[in-house]
């Protein structure tokens, strides 16, 4: 019998990418569909020199192309989804929302809309801390009230009722939830980051960009939340943490239902926390600037990680000083980014 295969949607992106490495380590075959909109086809070749064994196969396919989509499962033989595509910048959303509904909202509907065609029923479903919102208590727990403040967070509260809802209808199907709270990190060989198009939207690149000298200072958007020094809190978790919750959560098996869990180390970190730990790890003073708050954006976010431990086996491994370490090793060894596959070049390690 054969190795089972996971179709990772969304696999060349940042978390997408690491899945496929700890799958690859792990027994499984990967086929990867993405558009590469906001990712390269060369985070792949990275995996393919990351993991030497196991099979890899990579397609370009846009999840809105139903015809291409369905060939997809018409040709290979896929035993679980892991649904990473999807529009994720929170400020972006404010200003694209038709955008990010039609991507995101559109994009999960056609996806198990094939799955049902081809009879393939078990799906992880990435999904994001952003649904809670403006949370009252912390740290937040699965049961804590939704309440999404943009786009993007709105777009995964729908998409998750969508899958709950079909789950309750349908009891052959199988959908975890996995709500992570801020994805950091690289893997530790260096080989595999973040990398995205453009100007980053996440914290950790902007840092990185910062202290290579590719962009020249930070925005901190709001000093005046009620937190200890003013600047948003965020539950940051290490890439290489979020994925091992993936497999534990396929591993766990096809189990009937619709399920939803935190990944979060429990641990809040201020912005300006953050920007001096990684100073300090990277050797490298961080300029920032304080603007005004960013629609969209809530005081804080810190998961209670404890239900993902009790029932998946799962806790984050992973500290700050890992995250931020792992973060400025992928970038010194790729001062442009993964533009150097193309040229060849790689800064020495």
């Amino acid at each position: 019998m054969g190795n089972p295969t996971a179709l990772v949607t969304g696999g060349a992106g940042f978390i997408g990418s690491h899945c496929c490495v700890d799958l690859l380590a792990n027994g499984f075959d990967v086929v990867v569909v993405d558009n590469f909109s906001n990712s390269s086809p060369a985070a792949l070749d990275r995996v393919r020199e990351i993991s030497g064994a196991g099979h890899l196969t990579s397609l370009k396919v846009d999840l809105l192309d139903q015809s291409a989509l369905q060939s997809v499962f018409d040709c290979y033989s896929i035993d679980v989804v892991i649904h990473f595509a999807a529009y994720k910048a929170v400020g972006d959303s404010m200003n694209r929302p038709r955008e990010y509904y039609t991507n995101n909202v559109a994009g999960i509907l056609d996806l198990v809309n094939a799955m049902n065609l081809a009879d393939v029923k078990h799906l992880i479903f990435s999904s994001s801390c952003s649904i809670y919102g403006n949370a009252t208590e912390i740290p937040l727990t699965e049961s804590s009230a939704p309440g999404p403040t943009n786009p993007y967070a709105k777009s995964k509260w729908i998409c998750e009722q969508i899958l709950e809802d079909i789950c309750a209808t349908h009891p052959d199907w199988s959908v975890t939830a996995l709500r992570y709270f801020n994805p950091v990190g690289a893997h530790e060989s260096g080989l595999l980051g973040e990398d995205p198009t453009g100007i980053p939207g996440n914290i950790m690149p902007l840092l990185s960009q910062i202290a290579a000298g590719r962009l020249s200072e930070l925005n901190v958007f709001g000093s005046d939340y009620a937190t200890p020094d003013g600047t948003a809190i965020r539950d940051y978790i290490h890439v290489m943490d979020v994925v091992e919750g993936h497999r534990l959560a396929l591993e766990r098996g096809k189990i009937s239902g619709f399920r939803r869990y935190n990944l979060g180390t429990g641990v809040g970190t201020s912005v300006l926390d953050l920007v001096c730990r990684f100073a300090a790890v990277s050797g490298v003073e961080i300029p920032y600037e304080i603007v005004g708050r960013r629609p969209g954006d809530v005081p804080e976010l810190v998961a209670s990680p404890d239900l993902a431990a009790a029932e998946l086996g799962w806790r984050a491994k992973r500290n700050l000083d890992d995250m931020c370490r792992d973060a400025w090793h992928f970038q010194q060894l790729n001062p442009l980014g993964y533009q150097q596959a193309v040229t060849g070049e790689r800064a020495p390690a």
